[in-house]
């Protein structure tokens, strides 16, 4: 339970970790965070979630979240995620709270090698947003021609080929290597354990039938090819056959795990949720064809998740007034079929969604989900880790609603970023 296990931090100076093998702070660069972000008080709630969205290289940004909720003794008791997010997912869940942000780091060190440093000598002497971009486009480039170490890579032979049929003429690039560098990360054991204290739920859409599922780790064993699944993004990546079905990345459906958190549980217990998210739905009007580009990708991932936070809170509403309204009925009322019915669907469940959205920069274009360069990969960490120590900074998010209909509350700390 969350309340036996948060401890509060008294006096304790937190800092950002440097990522390994950064470089020295350069002029300009934000400084690590130096101020406490323990929490007030111990949070009213049951349980830890952990939603975490698609969004490719921009996934760092959810790596650094997490770095920031262990850091505050916020450890998840469920993580769900979809592409990306089902990798960083698996690994928080694959290994002990005190390894994670290590395996975390190891990944994303890994897939953002030296063979991405051609940026790095372009920073030295780009200015301004303009020079940044062009610097990230090349890192981007290369991306697409050479693949990022341990995760993909660029089929050879092309894919056309390769005959009619086969997985090989379906995708422009081998995502084999993932599987050896998930394994060597991620304690399978660990996940699939009877008593696991973390649940691992990763979401994918069978190719056949263009249904969304999510693989539950109550509920069946997960292996490194389900992580995959979650990832395989067409036509890039290769569908990934599990049981005798196909595979493709979830974001195809719906890139936010919320809708499976929220229905999934009859009468859940109290939730404290981060929902981390790689796409803001909101954004200014594009200028160029660059810049539609960008829009519409972010339009397209982001999944209307506000839209589906806000019906869910109707929802959970509805449920509270009517949980209420059944309790004051008569005796002789209650026993009735109707009201046995109704029943079913009353809960006092009561919840917190914390929303944490990265906010991308003007100079990333519609790219940025494929720049897998070391530096951005490292400002995407340390925005998410910002983020989220802003966010835990506000004690109103430990605690449950005083409101006895509406029990499901949303933070989004944003605006008041300037965001």
């Amino acid at each position: 339970m969350v309340n036996e296990r948060l401890s509060e931090r008294r006096g304790a100076q937190v800092e950002a970790a440097p990522m390994p093998g950064s470089e020295p702070r350069r002029a300009g660069e934000p400084r690590p965070l130096s101020k406490t972000h323990r929490q007030a008080k111990r949070p009213a709630f049951d349980r830890v979630v952990l939603l975490l969205q698609g969004g490719g290289a921009l996934g760092a940004y959810q790596a650094g979240v997490y770095e920031a909720l262990a850091e505050a003794d916020l450890h998840p008791d469920w993580v769900a995620g979809i592409s990306i997010g089902a990798i960083n997912a698996a690994i928080i869940a694959g290994n002990p709270p005190n390894l994670r942000v290590e395996k975390l780091r190891e990944f994303w060190h890994g897939v953002t090698s030296s063979w991405f440093g051609v940026g790095e000598l372009g920073l030295l002497l780009a200015r301004g947003d303009t020079a940044r971009g062009s610097v990230n486009q090349m890192s981007a480039a290369m991306a697409l021609m050479s693949g990022a170490p341990g995760f993909f890579r660029p089929r050879i032979p092309q894919p056309w080929v390769h005959p009619h049929g086969t997985l090989e003429a379906t995708s422009y690039y081998d995502t084999a290597q993932l599987k050896a560098t998930l394994e060597s990360l991620i304690d399978f054991d660990r996940v699939n354990a009877e008593h696991a204290k973390t649940r691992l739920s990763l979401g994918a859409v069978n190719v056949r039938s263009g249904n969304l599922i999510y693989f539950d780790s109550p509920s069946q064993v997960i292996r490194p090819e389900h992580v995959m699944a979650s990832g395989a993004l067409p036509p890039g990546f290769p569908a990934i056959e599990i049981d005798g079905e196909h595979y493709w990345d979830g974001g195809l459906v719906s890139n936010t795990p919320l809708q499976w958190i929220a229905m999934n549980q009859h009468r859940p217990p109290d939730t404290l949720a981060f929902q981390v998210d790689l796409w803001s739905a909101r954004g200014e009007f594009p200028r160029n064809l660059v810049e539609v580009a960008t829009r519409q990708k972010e339009i397209q991932y982001s999944s209307r998740t506000r839209a589906f936070t806000d019906y869910f809170k109707q929802v959970a509403k509805l449920r509270n007034m009517l949980a209420v309204l059944l309790e004051e009925l008569p005796e002789e009322l209650r026993q009735r079929e109707e009201v046995e019915y109704l029943s079913s669907a009353a809960d006092r469940h009561a919840a917190n969604i914390v929303q944490l959205i990265y906010r991308a920069k003007g100079y990333e274009g519609d790219s940025k989900d494929y720049e897998f360069s070391r530096r951005s990969m490292e400002e995407h960490w340390r925005a998410g880790y910002c983020d989220a120590v802003h966010a835990l900074r506000h004690p109103e998010i430990f605690e449950r609603s005083s409101n006895r209909y509406e029990t499901l509350v949303t933070f989004d700390f944003s605006r008041d970023r300037g965001d």
